[in-house]
């Protein structure tokens, strides 16, 4: 069995991505690694070339910022990654630029592909996750974070064909519009995406917004303020377990400080409803699910 990794990044210094953390994070899982840059503002591609592993294998790209409405260039970018991979590769491991696994779930991971590889029903895995929000010490536990999404995919390119691919702005992976087979990888992605200085959070949210708006929305936010205010949470909760061991030294190096009241809930009534009941019971009623449990 080969699993191939893969990503996509570009301006990982402008925007503090911890592309690196990510990279690392799943090395010991994958056979090789496919790193596409694009061509960056910042020292990105020399950033992706100072991880020590052979594992990587690096390729460039131009994106294509006219595709940006929606969010659609990142699943364009990510397709075109997902088609290099070694053709002999079983399962595609997909790793964005902000996403970390815990060394914890390397064993679960393998098991899980192990399990399924020669199950062609199987499409890809899923993985819960952990959003983090403001500092590492917080993380979001409302409906508006998903739960769950596809990171492994069956590499069908190894029987020729080309019909798996990013899902709108690349949360997930369909085949079309069709749903993915999937089955849990019994892991966790731990989500970064919101864990900066108020400053920097802004700096990156006035970078990437483009990506989902025209020209002129996108010139408004460039107009807000230079500071992101993380006091507008619906609901978090105190994160009480550990970091990734690759997270350790971005952690050690947090020059900010952010303190939330976890205790105030900001719910529209139906919300709150939900809430409690998802609290309860452990289930989430009316939610949207990127794949189809088999």
């Amino acid at each position: 069995m080969k699993i191939s990794g893969f990503t996509i990044i570009r301006n990982a210094v402008l925007n503090d991505y911890p592309i690196v953390e990510a990279i690392t994070s799943i090395l010991p899982v994958v056979d090789e690694m496919l790193v596409s840059v694009g061509y960056s503002d910042d020292a990105t591609l020399d950033l992706i070339k100072s991880i020590n592993s052979p594992k990587i294998r690096i390729v460039e790209s131009e994106w294509d910022m006219s595709l940006r409405a929606g969010g659609k260039v990142l699943a364009v970018e990510t397709d075109k990654a997902l088609r290099q991979i070694s053709a002999d590769t079983d399962w595609a491991f997909y790793i964005q630029g902000d996403e970390v696994v815990h060394e914890k779930y390397h064993a679960a991971i393998l098991e899980s592909c192990n399990q399924h590889v020669d199950n062609v029903e199987v499409e890809g895995l899923l993985f819960d996750y952990v959003h983090f929000y403001g500092t590492y010490d917080y993380i979001g536990d409302s409906r508006k974070w998903y739960r769950r999404e596809i990171r492994i995919i069956r590499n069908e390119n190894k029987a020729g064909k080309y019909e798996i691919s990013a899902f709108r702005d690349a949360q997930g992976f369909r085949k079309g519009y069709t749903k993915l087979n999937v089955k849990h990888s019994g892991a966790a992605v731990y989500h970064y995406g919101w864990v900066k200085s108020p400053a920097q959070m802004k700096t990156k949210m006035k970078n990437v917004s483009r990506f989902w708006n025209d020209d002129e929305k996108w010139e408004k936010i460039l107009k807000t303020e230079d500071v992101f205010d993380y006091s507008e949470f619906d609901s978090i909760k105190k994160f009480e377990e550990t970091h990734p061991k690759v997270m350790q030294n971005r952690i050690a190096r947090q020059n900010w400080k952010v303190d939330l009241d976890i205790t105030k809930k900001k719910f529209k009534l139906k919300d709150a409803l939900l809430y409690w009941f998802e609290k309860k019971t452990g289930r989430r009623l009316f939610e949207f699910r990127n794949y189809k449990y088999i």
